[in-house]
């Protein structure tokens, strides 16, 4: 395909050029190199939404156990819960979900995405970036500069900031497991560190945890925990490429905004950074940009509704991003695999797991509603895999759970101009492989870019000028 039949390319610049386009991009930063980008995408593709949020539920979400329940399966596949209806005649949901169930006119479920991985760094891989096949060299214990790019660092390096913002946010913080391991397709990859999503921390990390919530700790096989870890304004780590001199240190957005205000004027004269550039640093004391990352402040009602805890809390943030103009915001929930219900599976779904992602993801829904952003905001949820069609337990574990199933999973939409109360494909009789319609991560990562506009032509140019696609499939079918 020759160059001029990729009208969503990046534009032809030096190589030192396109190295600081690109790191400025991901910044919201000089808009001036981007122009002929942002261009082509309004005149190429027309977008189905404005933006995305992609919620991730680190660990792996039980399919029987959420949104594809199997009741008339036998008991050791069935689990505890008993199915509830839906506002939708047909669909049925676990009886843990009820403030959702309220809600299918809203949503759709696509209960048959498979990929062929039962392990988690490499079901992080496929279901972050959207490739089912791993990259060349893969490595489960680390992230290498030869993995695909995230969702987050495509639709970053792709899109228009707006307002200042970058235009994908990671939040509340990166995965990293309990071992210090970080787990690797959260990042730009081969598109270079420099492409890196912008990755907030409103957890501070605790290596010894599963899953900080806010107002407690979560551990997947003991449940809750007294915690002292308290969500907080968000730090945004820096790309890579601009990673020099006093950019090297974290910028606090919102609490030390004004004390960092002489580094960034300090530091943009000693790097000589162009008038486009200073002028965006200034933007960032917008008190609008700082109520975008400021979520604990907010008056109790609105709290109250999301839930005080991390999922409320990173999905309120999500949709005053939304808000403000960030394009895709991928929200982790929870860290350290948390939904890795290998045991003690039904006590800590029912209790710690399934009611805050139950509250947290209706009120989203009903906050974008009221806001007229619904239609214009594609919301997305999954994990790494599913779990396994058979109850089993582990070695001196006291209560039963499910093991890694990478063969099938069921993946939420809404919003985006998705039908409400719809299901696209199935699972066979026990939950354990599709039985019709099956999906890849493939079609869930073009469903995602289309929503944001990119054409099915679109690419992105590494280093050296060579073309990489952005679609590897066709978006799900039958979800509008």
């Amino acid at each position: 395909m020759s160059r001029a039949a990729l009208p969503f390319a990046h534009p032809r610049l030096s190589r030192r050029a396109a190295i600081e386009a690109g790191a400025i991009g991901l910044l919201g930063l000089g808009m001036n190199h981007l122009a002929p980008l942002r261009a082509a995408a309004a005149t190429d593709a027309k977008p189905r939404a404005k933006a995305v949020i992609y919620i991730f539920l680190s660990g792996g979400l039980a399919q029987h156990d959420s949104f594809d329940p199997k009741p008339d399966a036998p008991d050791n596949v069935r689990g505890e819960f008993r199915p509830i209806a839906t506002r939708t005649p047909g669909i049925h949901v676990c009886e843990h979900l009820p403030m959702l169930a309220e809600r299918s006119d809203r949503w759709a479920l696509v209960r048959s995405l498979t990929h062929p991985y039962n392990e988690h760094s490499d079901g992080h891989m496929v279901m972050l970036s959207g490739r089912s096949e791993r990259p060349p060299a893969f490595d489960p214990n680390r992230p290498k500069p030869s993995d695909w790019p995230s969702i987050a660092a495509v639709a970053g390096a792709m899109l228009p900031p707006a307002n200042n913002l970058p235009p994908a946010v990671v939040l509340p913080e990166r995965l990293v497991h309990n071992t210090g391991r970080v787990i690797p397709g959260q990042f730009a990859g081969q598109m270079g560190a420099r492409r890196d999503p912008w990755f907030t921390e409103a957890v501070p990390y605790n290596a010894k945890t599963y899953g900080a919530y806010g107002e407690y700790e979560f551990h997947h096989e003991r449940g809750r925990e007294d915690s002292k870890i308290r969500f907080q304004a968000p730090n945004l780590t820096l790309p890579h490429g601009l990673a020099r001199g006093r950019f090297v240190d974290r910028l606090a957005l919102v609490e030390h905004l004004n004390r960092q205000r002489r580094d960034w004027d300090a530091a943009a004269e000693s790097e000589q950074f162009d008038r486009h550039r200073q002028s965006a640093i200034g933007l960032l004391n917008d008190p609008t940009t700082q109520r975008a990352f400021d979520v604990t402040a907010a008056d109790e009602r609105t709290q109250e509704r999301y839930g005080r805890n991390s999922f409320g809390w990173s999905l309120l943030m999500a949709r005053q991003l939304v808000e403000a103009g960030v394009s895709l915001v991928q929200v982790n929930l929870g860290n350290n695999e948390t939904w890795d219900t290998h045991q003690n599976a039904f006590p800590n779904l029912k209790n710690f797991l399934l009611p805050p992602m139950d509250r947290a993801v209706s009120a989203l829904l009903d906050d974008l509603a009221d806001r007229g952003l619904l239609e214009s905001t594609l919301v997305v949820m999954g994990g790494e895999f599913g779990r396994t069609p058979k109850i089993f337990s582990l070695p001196k574990a006291k209560l039963p759970g499910r093991d890694h199933w990478g063969a099938v999973q069921t993946v939420f939409f809404a919003g985006g101009g998705v039908r409400g109360g719809t299901v696209v494909g199935s699972s066979d009789k026990l939950g354990g492989h599709p039985a019709g319609d099956p999906q890849l991560p493939e079609n869930m990562a073009a469903t995602i870019y289309r929503a944001l506009g990119l054409p099915a032509t679109a690419v992105w140019r590494d280093e050296v000028d060579r073309p990489h696609h952005v679609f590897y499939g066709e978006p799900v079918g039958g979800l509008t």
